[in-house]
């Protein structure tokens, strides 16, 4: 079980207030200045500890919304996700170097290698999956080294060859900027066991979750870090004043889902490109979602079974009292880092901040001080 200081929620920062269930306003291609502004204070009033600026290969460039972000606001951290093979490891360390010094020190790096060929493609990249994350592990060896050598250093792989790098800009924080790594493969537990900091992982069934927590601190293990590196889960809480009300939420959530997508061109090939997918990740929330529209207590499925198991798409549906039980079953099996966003992203982080962290740092602390008598 983790310590109770290891608690911390992560929300995310779009560039236009919209989901599977709201359709965004104004022009698709367009970032909503405001609309970021106001999501990324809105985090910060809530409490949430972090948030999360995305990777898509059609998403506005992350390091320009992470500084914005960061300009935005006074105390919340920042989750950058990054994606190797597009930037030399070396150009990308100081990049985030620069970034954690111009933010006072409250940047992370969330670690994607992609799990689909055909995403990869559009930037230009045709290596296999199992390649890829070969590149990551050399890409995060050369990563760690630019933040931390004292000196000027070399490197020859398979991937990378560099001469003399030595970056004048480094991370305020130490030994370097924390890395968060997503990836359910068993390639991508191996590069995690090694590298990551906190492993993150959807939102599946209580054991689902116990058996990944398992795996990856058996691969920490060969390097000495079972008990360094720490695990966060994504959901997507539905709240009402009673269960019925926050089912009733749900239901509608599903339709609104159902008729925009529908009414978009490129549902099918969506859907299809989802079903298709090469991440496992994704194949496992299938799984999961083929258990039953809930699975465990309050795990609700049926928007990942409409997104083909696409990205963070279950949910915990009840009360704030409900929802927060369901997160401390996660906390008992190893889970300290929850990342939680609403189908409504704006409203819904003030929701959570209000109704739901607070019940769940009251739990874990009142916890500690039982623990400690």
């Amino acid at each position: 079980m983790p310590q109770p200081d290891a608690l911390q929620f992560i929300g995310i920062i779009g560039t236009q207030n919209g989901s599977e269930s709201l359709r965004s306003s104004g022009d698709p291609g367009v970032i909503d200045k405001s609309y970021v502004s106001a999501i990324a204070r809105a985090h910060e009033f809530a409490g949430f500890d972090r948030a999360l600026i995305g990777y898509f290969s059609s998403a506005p460039d992350g390091f320009q919304i992470a500084a914005y972000a960061a300009h935005q606001t006074q105390r919340l951290n920042l989750l950058l996700a990054h994606r190797p093979g597009f930037v030399a490891p070396t150009l990308a360390a100081r990049q985030l170097a620069s970034l954690d010094q111009l933010s006072d020190g409250r940047l992370a790096v969330h670690i994607i290698t992609g799990g689909s060929d055909e995403e990869q493609a559009r930037d230009g990249d045709f290596l296999g999956k199992d390649e890829r994350y070969e590149r990551t592990d050399e890409y995060l060896d050369i990563l760690k080294k630019t933040w931390t050598s004292t000196g000027p250093f070399d490197h020859e792989g398979k991937h990378y060859k560099i001469k003399g790098s030595y970056a004048a800009v480094r991370p305020p924080q130490k030994p370097h900027i924390p890395i968060y790594f997503g990836g359910s493969s068993d390639a991508a537990i191996r590069v995690a066991g090694k590298h990551a900091d906190v492993y993150a992982l959807w939102g599946e069934s209580l054991a689902q979750v116990k058996e990944t927590v398992a795996a990856v601190r058996a691969a920490a293990a060969e390097h000495g870090r079972e008990h360094h590196i720490r695990f966060s889960l994504s959901l997507r809480p539905v709240l009402g004043q009673t269960e019925d009300e926050a089912w009733a939420r749900a239901a509608g959530i599903l339709e609104r889902a159902e008729a925009l997508r529908a009414q978009s061109p490129a549902a099918p090939v969506a859907r299809q490109a989802g079903l298709l997918s090469q991440a496992v990740g994704a194949q496992r929330l299938l799984q999961t979602a083929s258990q039953g529209r809930v699975v465990d207590k309050r795990l609700w499925t049926e928007i990942a079974t409409l997104n083909g198991g696409s990205g963070n798409s279950t949910g915990l549906v009840g009360t704030p009292e409900q929802v927060a039980e369901a997160l401390l079953e996660y906390w008992d099996v190893g889970v300290s880092t929850f990342l939680i966003r609403g189908f409504d992203p704006l409203s819904d982080a003030i929701a959570y901040g209000r109704d739901l962290i607070p019940l769940v740092r009251s739990e874990i602390a009142q916890r500690s001080r039982l623990a400690a008598e």
